[in-house]
């Protein structure tokens, strides 16, 4: 599987975003996707994941009620709508694929393939 993370930029806090997760290669229907995240000097972390049939989303505590995920299987992609952006949301953006299952969503050891970043920047 080949993902193509996009959408990325620089926003004025208070802005929304809107990153688009495109995979290639494989049944992208089979595969929980996540989004993580690394600030400059922090460890990645994770900010959401969707379940391989949409029914079922997670997001860490500090996007919740800002981020929504949403998946296009016809288009294998996955949208993460960022509103209400923050300073503090500055990183690269990460999106991953795992064929596992959903128990381990959170965990990025778990994660199978990974997208090459995009880079959000939020200014204040």
């Amino acid at each position: 599987v080949q993902l193509q993370a996009s959408g990325g930029g620089l926003v004025q806090a208070g802005g929304s975003l809107t990153l688009s997760c495109t995979a290639s290669g494989a049944t992208f229907s089979g595969y929980t996707i996540g989004w993580f995240r690394q600030a400059p000097g922090m460890e990645r972390e994770f900010v959401a994941a969707i379940q391989r049939s949409g029914g079922n989303t997670d997001y860490t505590d500090s996007v919740k009620g800002r981020f929504t995920l949403s998946r296009d299987n016809a288009k294998n992609t996955v949208y993460l709508r960022m509103n209400s952006l923050k300073p503090e949301d500055t990183a690269v953006y990460y999106c991953a694929a795992d064929l596992a299952g959903w128990s381990e969503r959170r965990l990025d050891r778990y994660y199978d393939y990974w997208g090459q970043g995009t880079q959000v920047t939020v200014s204040s």
